[in-house]
């Protein structure tokens, strides 16, 4: 009480044995907890001032004080008694403790959730371990039953070989018995026999003899001792044991997983819709296997369920197939190991096709790209020319939206290649036949290039690149070359004139090598950084080597060439010499599909970026080509997007033709 300090049992002691504490009086919290406050502020005493009770509380300091202490040592400082200290003091750490207390039966129900999942993962594993054995046991007794009747199989080769050459031993030998005895017994009675003997045995001996003589016999032998197990099989099935069967786990979680799609806001009845559902780890990592349980269900306005069709890609996403009847309004829950993923359930509208729907823009294929979508256009920011701009305030991707259609500095028409380095972003404005370098903010900080036919001018540039030393590279179609410019807009030189029919795009390759995308003539052509051409390779048509009316060419880790091929409507990957690889997509409007793709793009982690130019929208690939998910654009919907790049800080910029502006969108990594 002397120190006002509250003791532990072995610090009681301790104070209780110093010299200068021993007389101190030390009393339980048990023998004090029904006292008054008065009773308890008459034992608290000064520590610096003998005998003065402690009345006051400074609030500057957070201590108890006496009288004297207020006039001296907290001369200045605001104080209140100490009776009313304690008694806010004590409302505080109630309403603390209440807080705190809050949390217990949420603690304790992930508790159980926690130990659900132990368990769960307990009979998982005596699940699969018993599977394990089981397949290794089966494997067992298969390879014991073809042992067994390889072994029977070799004896009754061996039988039959064996059976042939004795039988053909024991011809011989009797053969031999019989000349040897006869020609034995000839020469005898030659040797001993009167002249009346030799007459009596002459003709039977010498037909006999002469039987012998003629006989026609088989001296090699009739079989042979091949007897060899071929165990070339073995080799194989040696390394497929190394790594027969696999045991598979993911780490998805659902309170990170998400789902994306048209699905999830609109369809229409009758005919199916798909959403894709990205599985990711507790770090908000992708995961990239399989085998997760996952489960969707709808409830109609009546409350009566269905459940849609869910096909795991075996690449950590999922696609959700329903089907609806009829128009109204829907709920879907998308579960994770019995857990809603995030913003499950989702609301949904199945609304007949034809009537207006004023939250979500149906996909459809620009027909004439100098008409806009209702509602995308936004009056100009006072920061950039003629610049629009909009915070993320929907529930979609967008980070930032530039420009707007005309013809002065930060202004568009039917802007197409796109480029990015550094933090700067370079737009090919094709139709004001310009070219326009931003900073990551969306400033207009450099506008080049004017119409023309002759060196140094731009009649339609298309294509946008960089060479390893900074220089930009300008894909020109209609003057069939490609314009090297400085950093500073400064016209160099030109390359591929006389070669190139009509370039569309433009790629620089980790050797410093130039790809251009021939459009007209649908073939690539592989240069070297001063214009000398390497290599040219592709032809019209739709085999895997072909391409019809390919656009645009992004490069990955491994120095492949990514090539979007418009009108067969896929992707095509080739190496760095030219041989292809594979390809992936087909026509259509499903996840995975394309209508006529343009621009390419490949992030830090290999993921391949697609700008769907007929579905107005932007798609998002593994390295693979499998599908994983899309850019979500529907608050301000794409319309004919072309260049596509992704940025310094991991979003995805993209030339919004038909919108004449470009956007920069975060999306799924």
């Amino acid at each position: 009480m002397d120190c006002a300090e509250f003791l532990c049992t072995s610090c009681t002691s301790i104070h209780q044995a110093l010299d200068q504490t021993k007389e101190h009086n030390v009393v339980a919290l048990s023998d004090i907890s029904g006292n008054s406050e008065s009773e308890v502020d008459t034992t608290l005493v000064c520590p610096s001032h003998d005998g003065n009770a402690l009345r006051f509380y400074c609030i500057a300091c957070e201590t108890a004080v006496c009288g004297d202490c207020t006039s001296v040592e907290h001369i200045g400082h605001k104080t209140v008694p100490l009776f009313d200290a304690i008694q806010e003091q004590k409302i505080l750490l109630h309403t603390l403790v209440s807080g705190a207390r809050e949390q217990v039966p949420c603690l304790e129900d992930s508790i159980n959730l926690v130990n659900d999942v132990v368990g769960s993962l307990d009979l998982e594993n005596k699940s699969a371990e018993e599977k394990i054995l089981s397949a290794f046991d089966e494997l067992s007794n298969m390879l014991q039953v073809r042992k067994t009747a390889l072994l029977a199989e070799l004896q009754t080769i061996y039988n039959r070989k064996h059976q042939i050459l004795f039988e053909q031993k024991e011809t011989l030998e009797s053969i031999l018995s019989k000349i040897t005895n006869c020609c034995d017994f000839t020469e005898e009675t030659l040797k001993h026999g009167s002249e009346t003997e030799i007459l009596l045995i002459k003709t039977e001996m010498s037909e006999k003899l002469k039987e012998l003589g003629a006989l026609k016999l088989q001296y090699q032998p009739e079989e042979n001792e091949c007897l060899v197990f071929d165990h070339t099989h073995f080799q194989t099935l040696r390394k497929s044991l190394t790594s027969v069967g696999a045991v598979q786990t993911n780490s998805a979680v659902a309170f990170e997983s998400t789902a994306s799609g048209e699905g999830l806001k609109m369809c229409y009845p009758g005919k199916a819709t798909s959403i894709t559902v990205i599985s990711k780890d507790r770090k908000g990592e992708l995961v990239r296997v399989g085998y997760a349980s996952l489960s969707a269900e709808i409830r109609d306005e009546d409350d009566m369920a269905s459940n849609p069709f869910v096909m795991d890609k075996q690449n950590g996403t999922y696609e959700v197939t329903y089907t609806v009847e009829k128009a109204g309004t829907y709920s879907l829950e998308i579960k994770l190991y019995g857990h809603h993923i995030k913003g499950s359930p989702f609301k949904f509208k199945a609304i007949n096709a034809g009537e207006e729907v004023d939250h979500f823009n149906n996909s459809k294929i620009p027909r004439t790209l100098n008409v806009k979508q209702k509602g995308t256009k936004r009056p100009p920011s006072s920061r950039s020319h003629g610049s629009n701009r909009r915070s993320n305030a929907i529930e979609d991707d967008l980070v930032i939206r530039v420009g707007e259609k005309g013809r002065n500095k930060g202004e568009f028409s039917n802007p197409q290649g796109l480029h990015v380095v550094g933090d700067k972003i370079i737009i090919a404005d094709s139709n004001n036949q310009t070219v326009q370098v931003f900073n990551s903010n969306g400033d207009c900080k450099l506008k080049f290039g004017s119409p023309g036919r002759v060196a140094g001018k731009m009649q339609r540039p298309t294509g946008i690149a960089s060479t390893l030393n900074g220089n930009y590279l300008v894909a020109d179609y209609d003057n069939k070359w490609i314009s090297v410019f400085s950093p500073e807009g400064k016209y160099m030189n030109k390359i591929g004139t006389g070669k190139l029919l009509g370039p569309k795009g433009v790629a620089v390759d980790r050797n410093g090598h130039i790809i251009v995308i021939d459009n007209k003539g649908s073939c690539i052509f592989i240069f070297q950084s001063n214009g000398k051409l390497i290599s040219k390779f592709g032809s019209r048509g739709n085999h895997d080597w072909q391409f019809a009316g390919p656009h645009y060419v992004a490069i990955n880790a491994n120095n492949d060439i990514i090539v979007s091929d418009f009108h067969n409507h896929c992707i095509k990957v080739f190496d760095s010499e030219g041989n292809f690889l594979f390809t992936f997509g087909s026509n259509g409007e499903g996840n995975g599909q394309f209508n006529a793709p343009t621009g390419v793009a490949v992030d830090q982690k290999g993921n391949i970026l697609v700008a769907d130019w007929g579905n107005s929208r932007i798609q998002v690939f593994d390295s693979s080509g499998s599908f994983l998910s899309f850019v979500n654009t529907a608050a301000d919907p794409l319309y004919g997007p072309q260049g596509l790049a992704v940025t310094s800080d991991g979003y995805v910029a993209v030339a919004d033709s038909g919108n004449h502006c470009f956007k920069i969108y975060k999306y799924l990594q």
